[in-house]
């Protein structure tokens, strides 16, 4: 994970209309053609001026996305593309955790296999097979122009081929730097040019400490606290007893997480769910993969339910009920989720107030300061 978006991207070709992968891919990534009722882009549940979440009300709020054809619902909260790129690929750690991929239970090994999967999903952009998509392309002359330019002449002769080049073209403008730009106040202030407040830097002197939080034991990669390009998210899996969201009565049963990976069979792994990222946390609400919480300070608050014997501390100030049962009980970290102590009002808001500063700099003025 040491190298940049450049070494990720690898070389890029020019091609006609299109200055290059990347470009070609931010026209495919806005193009709602690509869906079957031709509504539906990329970019409708990837919001890139929403943190690259889908910011639309439906139903059931955001909790989910509504799909191309105006009335299916998702099961999951979309999760950003934001720092998608430096997501390692699916892998079985030497310590024989479940680690990175893409799609919140990891199935999509890496961004071209992400990008490949919501036009051919029935509840998303709906279309029936490779081939039709490959026909939708054909549509715009520029797009066959650049495709043959950049993949070769023969890239249409088989749809597969095709259809591979499209899902290298849009995972190609998920590696540019608009998609992390790194320039957050937490980023600002590693490099001098940002003095945290008095709360911000009280909640990253918490964060990063093992004393006081259990915060970077999942959301922390890099060995170094200051490393300039540190995600928030060591990307292993785990069920952390998020409640189900009563909101989401259309599924049928419990989400299984990771269990819902075709690489995946062990009863163990029920209910994890991949650790996110924290970078534009603050703006990409609502929370957990079912969207059950819509503020993140509840968020916070659920963590603290693991370290306080506290009866007013397990109310969520969301419903004014105690948290609710894991929706998956049985597989919860709870090594990782009970270290550290009980944290008081002051060091949640502490903590929150840290995790506003990795809002990147285009996002800030959604944070209502």
């Amino acid at each position: 994970m040491a190298m940049g978006l450049a070494a990720l991207a690898g070389p890029l070709a020019a091609g006609p209309g299109f200055g290059s992968w990347e470009s070609l891919g931010e026209a495919l990534f806005f193009d709602p053609n690509l869906s079957r009722d031709r509504t539906q882009a990329c970019a409708t549940c990837h919001d890139p001026n929403s943190g690259f979440v889908d910011p639309r009300e439906t139903d059931l709020g955001r909790a989910v996305s509504l799909g191309d054809d105006g009335r299916s619902l998702g099961t999951r909260n979309a999760p950003t593309v934001g720092y998608a790129a430096l997501t390692p690929p699916f892998h079985l750690s030497a310590e024989g955790k479940w680690v990175g991929g893409l799609f919140l239970d990891g199935r999509a090994a890496d961004l071209e296999a992400q990008a490949g999967g919501p036009p051919l999903n029935q509840v998303e952009m709906a279309m029936p097979d490779k081939p039709a998509v490959v026909a939708r392309l054909r549509e715009t002359p520029e797009y066959v122009a650049a495709l043959e330019a950049l993949a070769g002449k023969a890239v249409f002769d088989i749809p597969e081929a095709a259809y591979d080049a499209m899902t290298r073209a849009i995972a190609a403008y998920e590696r540019t730097p608009e998609f992390a730009p790194f320039d957050s106040k937490y980023d600002r202030y590693l490099r001098g040019e940002y003095e945290l407040t008095r709360q911000e830097d009280l909640g990253r002197l918490l964060f990063f400490s093992q004393q006081f939080t259990n915060c970077n034991l999942c959301h922390q990669l890099k060995t170094s606290p200051v490393d300039p390009q540190e995600t928030f998210s060591n990307y292993e899996y785990h069920n952390i007893g998020v409640p189900p969201n009563p909101a989401l009565a259309h599924m049928a049963g419990p989400d299984r997480g990771l269990m819902d990976n075709p690489g995946v069979d062990d009863l163990a792994q029920a209910g994890k769910f991949k650790v996110p990222s924290l970078r534009n946390v603050a703006v990409t609400g609502p929370y957990m993969h079912n969207g059950v919480f819509e503020d993140l300070r509840t968020v916070v608050l659920f963590y603290n339910t693991y370290n306080t014997r506290s009866e007013a501390r397990q109310i969520n100030p969301e419903t004014g009920q105690p948290f609710a049962a894991p929706e998956v009980d049985g597989t919860l970290s709870m090594k990782e989720l009970t270290t550290g102590p009980a944290l008081e009002d002051d060091r949640i808001d502490a903590l929150v107030a840290f995790l506003k500063t990795l809002t990147d700099a285009r996002y800030e003025d959604l944070l209502g300061e």
